[in-house]
């Protein structure tokens, strides 16, 4: 039996460009399965579905190796699940190389030679991942010398603020009073005032 595995990242994402690979493989419309959720794992349901219903000989069709994933050790040990435990084919379509079932000589060499194709772009992504994130560290240090700030930007005290904190720091007003009269909520108000009590006990020594 020959099944058909579609993904997308999104529920917007249009899914006819792989729908129609599936349809030209032979694929009947109730042998394809469709998750329309992000490939950083394997728990999606329609996977899951297909994996359950996928039996010894049977083969898994799918258009390119990222519609299997993005996390390529975990398409690695899915891979090696499904060929050498529940010994299922896997063919992709944009990738012939990939395909475990072969015209070759015998089955062992195309598991061979795909097991192979597969471990090397595995090397490739990680590379890639590598040095994306170096670029990212790379890009935020020189933002950071023009001048640039990440994250939240901090919220500014209120004018009134220093006469809530010596209202609050006399026990006239508790941390949820002093909230309300700064327009802020509890845990930021908390946060302020503790500050400014540090900071004015610092300054005594």
């Amino acid at each position: 039996m020959k099944y058909g595995y579609i993904r997308v990242s999104t529920k917007e994402q249009n899914i006819d460009r792989q729908l129609t690979a599936m349809y030209k493989e032979g694929i009947a419309k109730k042998q394809i399965y469709i998750d329309k959720m992000s490939g950083r794992d394997f728990n999606r349901v329609a996977y899951k579905r297909m994996i359950k219903r996928v039996k010894k000989g049977d083969e898994i069709v799918i258009k390119s190796i990222d519609r299997l994933g993005r996390n390529y050790d975990e398409i690695l040990e899915q891979w090696r699940y499904l060929v050498r435990e529940k010994e299922v084919d896997i063919r992709v379509i944009d990738l012939e190389l990939l395909n475990t079932k072969s015209s070759f000589d015998n089955n062992i060499t195309g598991r061979f030679i795909s097991d192979l194709v597969l471990q090397i772009l595995s090397y490739i992504a990680q590379v890639e991942r590598e040095n994306m994130l170096q670029r990212q560290k790379e890009g935020i240090i020189e933002a950071k010398k023009k001048g640039v700030q990440f994250g939240r930007p901090k919220k500014e005290l209120p004018a009134n603020f220093e006469d809530v904190y010596q209202q609050w720091n006399l026990n006239k007003l508790n941390t949820r009073e002093a909230a309300q009269l700064l327009g802020v909520a509890k845990t930021t108000c908390y946060n302020w005032l503790i500050l400014r009590k540090n900071q004015k006990s610092c300054t005594k020594y």
